[in-house]
């Protein structure tokens, strides 16, 4: 039969030390193993760095280069074909309403009205002639010296005489008519801003030869992309300043905003007509358009913030800190466009909210965090008049 263990130690003070050496070491082992299972069960608390998301702030004054441009500015041409003999006027002459601008050599429409005048003096002889003889031959009828039907041929006669020569005075008067289309005259007060044709060159009708601009009233061009189009209504009063003047503004009001982009630059062409200043505005001055935006900016938050899970890399996400658990929560944003200091605008998150601007990529859903508040981005969440 086994003898029992303590029968087995020594009895002796050493034994009595061995055995308390025994106890302790069994007792620290214990405790070790109990620390590290508590350790494993333990959230690691992870530092991360944090921003705070702003109220947008109203955006602020935009501004357009554009240029001085007259709001009726037309191209005068001859209606008639022929050779420019004369030119009246040059580039920035201001002209006054039916000033001779140009002369066209009109001598072919000069003898074609004249023959047709001799054409209509000899079928005007024929047609007073057969008038008369028209007036005999009634008095023949009535006394019964002709039959009726010979009355009826010289009535005829008459009447076809008489329309032809109707049609021959409109000839004339066409014939008339393009002689005095050979000088282009002003058809309202203006300045030439343009001049298309020498003198020697054979014109075709309708061809642009002078372009002539109305003064009293003017307007800026200037485009506009497309993502600054919703800033700017129709009506809207806007300042102007000009480069000749920089420290003047000058009234204006948006009158046309184009229905589509232009195709090689993208823009839109926006015209506002001056309310004041038409003096100190001459044509083709540069400008600049000072327009206050009426919508407010958008919120913008660091492009590190924003990541995308491995199994949906097509949702873009961001990492809200729950300041009272101190852990995170994952949600979805909507990208709108770079800024400037590595930004992005977002749609989805709100102001006040504090969401992880570092590390992302290394976060779990519900991860408690550790906020290094000294770190947090603050006074960047409004798009300061980048959108």
């Amino acid at each position: 039969m086994p003898k029992p263990i303590t029968s087995l130690l020594p009895t002796s003070p050493g034994r009595l030390q061995f055995r308390f050496t025994l106890i302790g070491v069994l007792l620290l082992t214990i405790s070790v193993g109990c620390s590290d299972q508590d350790r494993q069960n333990q959230p690691v608390s992870r530092p991360v760095k944090v921003f705070r998301i702003e109220k947008p702030a109203t955006a602020g004054v935009k501004r357009f280069a554009g240029e001085v441009r007259a709001r009726i500015e037309t191209p005068l041409s001859f209606r008639v074909a022929g050779k420019l003999l004369e030119r009246k006027v040059d580039i920035g002459d201001q002209v006054r309403k039916g000033q001779l601008l140009a002369i066209l050599d009109g001598n072919d429409y000069r003898l074609a009205a004249q023959s047709l005048k001799a054409q209509l003096a000899s079928l005007q002889a024929d047609s007073n002639f057969l008038r008369d003889d028209l007036a005999r031959y009634r008095e023949l009828l009535a006394q019964q010296v002709i039959s009726p039907p010979e009355f009826e041929r010289h009535e005829t006669a008459y009447t076809t005489a008489r329309e032809r020569t109707a049609a021959l005075e409109a000839q004339l008067a066409q014939a008339l008519n393009q002689l005095t289309y050979t000088e282009l005259h002003a058809d309202r007060d203006g300045v030439v801003t343009a001049l298309a044709v020498d003198v020697g060159q054979v014109l075709a009708a309708g061809l642009a030869v002078v372009t002539l601009a109305q003064l009293d009233e003017k307007e800026i061009h200037f485009d506009v992309p497309e993502h600054r189009l919703a800033e700017i209504q129709r009506q809207q009063t806007v300042n102007v300043s000009l480069w000749s003047e920089d420290n003047r503004l000058i009234k204006a009001r948006i009158r046309e905003i184009a229905s589509a982009a232009d195709s090689a630059s993208r823009t839109y062409r926006v015209k506002a007509s001056l309310l004041e200043g038409l003096d100190a505005a001459q044509l083709g001055m540069t400008a600049t358009v000072h327009i206050e935006a009426n919508t407010a900016s958008g919120i913008a938050i660091p492009l590190s913030a924003v990541y995308t899970p491995q199994n949906q890399p097509d949702r873009p996400l961001v990492w809200l800190v729950d300041e009272q658990a101190a852990t995170v929560k994952s949600a979805p944003v909507r990208l709108g466009e770079t800024l400037s200091g590595e930004r992005i605008a977002v749609e989805g998150v709100a102001p006040g909210q504090l969401l992880v601007s570092a590390g992302v990529q290394r976060l779990e859903e519900g991860q408690t965090v550790r906020l290094r508040e000294e770190n947090a981005l603050a006074g960047h969440g409004a798009i300061e008049g980048s959108l």
